[in-house]
């Protein structure tokens, strides 16, 4: 019987590449799934300060769903650098904006460790795309069904 935690190194870390089709997926269930692939916490063997995560590949971000009435009450803000500079904008229009695909991205983003080279790093893991297609298919992803659990509040763009 063993009595310490076997630590995982980072030379040990084999890393998978997933798929996962965002489309008709609620935005927040799908971030803290990803999340929770890009730290590594479905592994047996996770180790806070590793990162042994998987590389996350996201199609049809475009087509995510908000529950209730966020898409058109739930304000994204953010500061021009400039005095009075704070900017706003709902996230139905960013859906329909030109990079749709930054709802996900930012909300993936605020589930991670703040302020952390590891997450950071981890962050860089995560590719999103609009489009059905994806040029990752030469390290043959895995693909994972995320069905959306809650679907009888969903409001699509």
């Amino acid at each position: 019987m063993q009595k310490t935690t076997a630590s995982l190194k980072p030379a040990d870390v084999e890393k998978k590449w997933i798929v996962i089709d965002a489309e008709n997926a609620v935005v927040g269930r799908l971030a803290s799934f990803i999340a929770m692939r890009l730290r590594g916490k479905h592994r047996p063997d996770y180790t806070p300060h590793v990162d042994c995560g998987d590389f996350v590949v996201v199609v049809n971000a475009d087509k995510v769903k908000f529950t209730g009435k966020k898409l058109t009450d739930k304000i994204y803000y953010w500061h021009t650098g400039h005095p009075g500079g704070v900017k706003e904008r709902t996230a139905g229009k960013i859906l329909d904006g030109k990079y749709p695909e930054r709802i996900l991205e930012k909300a993936v983003e605020r589930m991670l460790p703040k302020e952390s080279p590891l997450a950071r790093k981890q962050l860089t893991h995560l590719r999103i795309y609009n489009s059905a297609e994806h040029p990752h298919e030469a390290q043959s992803p895995e693909t994972i069904a995320f069905s959306a659990l809650n679907t009888k509040n969903v409001r699509s763009a």
